[in-house]
């Protein structure tokens, strides 16, 4: 399920249409739009705060926690939801499913199986919130649930989508009572379904999804911003990778670094206690290049960054993010509503 070891950019083209308007159909295009990104087009702020844990944290399910983690999400921006009430879940729940089994007679795209009766679920995700102005987060999961069955208990877990707002203030500033801002979205699961799913709610609430493009720009930031995290212990590598465009087949290069030498790299360029730079993002960025040049005798600025792997998280430009440290949940989700706004406005 995990795309991040699929082959490279060639094979990513066979994706969907909508995917390759975002990531650029042509090795020139895909620079350019690098480019238009990695400028003025993103006001990125010269410092950030460091990823930190939310007081509100305390209040999320731990096993709700643990369904979310170490799942790869396709991540979306989404504009506010119009006349979105929480206290009609299990009416949105009734119609969806409802929407759902009546594609699925017309003979659409929806990857349910042939023997199986859907249910969907949404529910509450108390927690996953920055402050407590923002709108709570909510989930949907579609079950199976096979017809031979007397029982009604909720069978395989076939789609699943969640919403967030994590310090969306510059969002929630502008917007009207009748509007709910949950500018982040992510899904796991089947993309006929996403693409069902995310009709339906446009219908219904009269909102917008768009795949969130995650530049080379935004994970050096990120690399920046996981490597700094404080953790108990390490879980995974620090892995960059990079895209060189060529004929016929466009090259990639991996980068592992043990978890710890990447800390203590971070630690000697960092100077602002409790905040991150664009200088110091660029110094550590710097720092690796040109290690890996007096190496290997390649210069990485001259190609594309378009993944980077933490144990807190992992990112890849084609709009996916997998979160692997609890601890962090909070902070990588505040930094993908930041994304998310700016697409949005």
């Amino acid at each position: 399920m995990d795309s991040y070891n699929s082959p490279g950019p060639t094979s990513r083209r066979r994706t969907s249409n909508l995917k390759d308007y975002f990531i650029g159909a042509t090795p020139l295009q895909k620079r350019l739009e690098s480019v238009r990104r990695q400028s003025s087009f993103f006001p990125s702020p010269p410092r950030r705060k460091l990823p930190q844990c939310s007081q509100l944290q305390e209040e999320i399910d731990p096993e709700k926690v643990a369904f979310l983690l170490h799942k790869q999400w396709t991540v979306y921006s989404l504009t506010p939801l119009y006349k979105f009430s929480y206290t009609n879940l299990k009416e949105y729940s009734r119609l969806l499913s409802a929407f759902i089994a009546a594609e699925k007679q017309k003979g659409l795209a929806v990857e349910v199986g042939e023997d199986f009766n859907i249910k969907v679920i949404f529910s509450t995700l108390l927690g996953v919130k920055g402050t407590q102005r923002d709108p709570e987060a909510f989930l949907v999961q579609i079950f199976s649930k096979s017809q031979s069955s007397r029982e009604h208990r909720e069978g395989k877990v076939l789609w699943t989508g969640w919403f967030c707002c994590v310090f969306g203030d510059s969002l929630l500033e502008t917007a009207s009572e009748d509007f709910t801002c949950l500018p982040l979205f992510l899904a796991n699961g089947a993309e006929a379904n996403t693409s069902l799913i995310g009709g339906w709610f446009q219908k219904t609430f009269d909102c917008c999804f768009s795949p969130l493009a995650i530049s080379a720009f935004n994970l050096s930031w990120m690399a920046a911003m996981w490597t700094a995290c404080e953790m108990d212990h390490y879980t995974a590598t620090t892995e960059f990778f990079w895209s060189v465009p060529c004929s016929p087949q466009s090259l990639d290069i991996s980068y592992a670094i043990h978890p710890e030498d990447a800390k203590a790299l971070w630690d000697s360029v960092h100077k602002t206690p409790g905040e991150i730079t664009q200088e110091e993002v660029d110094l550590f960025m710097d720092c690796l290049y040109s290690h890996f040049h007096r190496h290997f005798k390649i210069h990485l600025s001259a190609t594309r960054l378009v993944r980077v792997s933490t144990s807190v998280a992992s990112a890849h430009t084609d709009g996916k993010i997998k979160i692997l440290c609890h601890k962090y949940l909070i902070g990588v989700l505040a930094y993908m509503t930041e994304l998310a706004i700016f697409q949005i406005e």
